[in-house]
């Protein structure tokens, strides 16, 4: 029987990394479930949900010589495997802003008050260093409609921050 793990490396970003991970966790009997990567600010992180028979601490031993190789620090954590019970956006919001301390707090306070549920968050700094711009792409589902979520951000949107609220047209079936 398998137990399910949550993977989470971090490091510097190089070609192989992917590969050469799950690779090692093939190899060494594991099975993947969901994953998310991403690089930022030239730093790799990935997140893998992982089935596996043993122990965190034999997953462990089973990645150490590719993580070590690579120049990764590796977490693992004992997880629920719940899978196949994914959430779908029914909202998209987007903020371009003047870079400064708190807008992700503001922006994410005001609509998680008004019933966001933030399934996925993008950020990324554009403009220059001289005149950096927040950028910022959330989908999530509006449990309370999308004009709560408009009324919630307008305050903050006063003050020069721009926010897009759309709806997310979604195709099942």
């Amino acid at each position: 029987m398998n137990h399910w793990y949550m993977l989470t490396l971090v490091g510097e970003d190089r070609p192989g990394i992917v590969a050469k991970l799950t690779h090692a966790l093939y190899e060494g009997g594991a099975n993947l479930g969901e994953a998310a990567m991403a690089r930022l600010g030239g730093n790799f992180t990935i997140m893998l949900m992982v089935g596996f028979p043993g122990t965190a601490r034999q997953l462990q031993e089973v990645i150490e010589s590719e993580v070590d190789s690579l120049g990764l620090r590796a977490h693992i954590d004992p997880i629920q495997g719940h899978l196949h019970q994914h959430l779908e956006p029914d909202v998209w919001v987007t903020v371009y802003g003047a870079d400064r301390a708190g807008i992700v707090a503001q922006i994410t306070g005001a609509l998680a008050e008004a019933g966001l549920n933030i399934l996925d968050l993008q950020s990324d700094v554009a403009g220059t260093e001289s005149a950096p711009v927040y950028v910022m792409i959330i989908e999530g589902q509006a449990g309370e409609g999308i004009e709560g979520l408009k009324s919630a951000v307008s305050v903050i949107a006063s003050q020069g921050v721009e926010v897009d609220i759309e709806p997310i047209e979604t195709l099942i079936g």
